[in-house]
């Protein structure tokens, strides 16, 4: 918001005569006889260099300039202000509702990988839900990869702590070992084969 001050490049508190040396060195600068090919603008320029020495050299409308001009600033900011709080909350609701998007797709996604659906699956069913391409493909990759090293452990645990497969000495395999991480778990809290 440019002032009257800002127009003949003064600060507020300026005096009288900074004021008028100001408006003569302004007036120098923006008459139009001295800027040929720009009159249209510099008359523009010279007119509000004028109408603010008008009001800032004479002190009872300076007065009311600056009553007037530090209202209005005030009732600006305050609008200002509610214009960014408002921002900042439209803001905030949208990142909020952007991660439960997020949280959902990545649940949706777990909920098919743990029933053994590979990375495409879990990549179709993440665009079938109005998930963005780019996003679907990242939760994709990084739950399928998620399962597979989950699978990975389960079998290493279980590998760690089953039965050897064979009987010393004999060619059959052992069948009475559990089949996932769940069966083992269940099996060896409640000891049930």
């Amino acid at each position: 918001m440019t002032t009257l001050y800002a127009t003949l490049d003064v600060t507020s508190d300026a005096t009288l005569d900074e004021i008028k040396r100001a408006y003569r060195r302004a007036a120098m600068k923006w008459h139009p006889d001295r800027n040929p090919g720009r009159e249209a603008e510099a008359h523009a320029a010279f007119q509000q260099i004028r109408d603010a020495y008008s009001i800032l050299s004479d002190a009872e409308q300076r007065r009311v300039y600056d009553d007037v001009f530090e209202r209005e600033m005030r009732r600006w900011e305050a609008e200002h202000a509610a214009e960014e709080a408002q921002e900042r909350q439209a803001q905030e609701e949208a990142r909020r509702a952007a991660q439960e998007h997020y949280e959902k797709m990545v649940a949706i996604a777990m909920r098919f990988a743990d029933d053994g659906h590979g990375r495409d699956v879990l990549f179709g069913v993440l665009l079938g839900r109005d998930c963005e391409p780019d996003l679907a493909g990242r939760i994709a990759d990084s739950v399928w990869a998620l399962q597979q090293s989950r699978n990975a452990t389960a079998q290493a645990e279980t590998a760690s702590t089953a039965e050897p497969t064979q009987a010393a000495g004999s060619d059959t395999p052992r069948t009475d070992k559990p089949g996932s991480a769940f069966e083992t778990f269940w099996h060896g809290l409640f000891g049930f084969r």
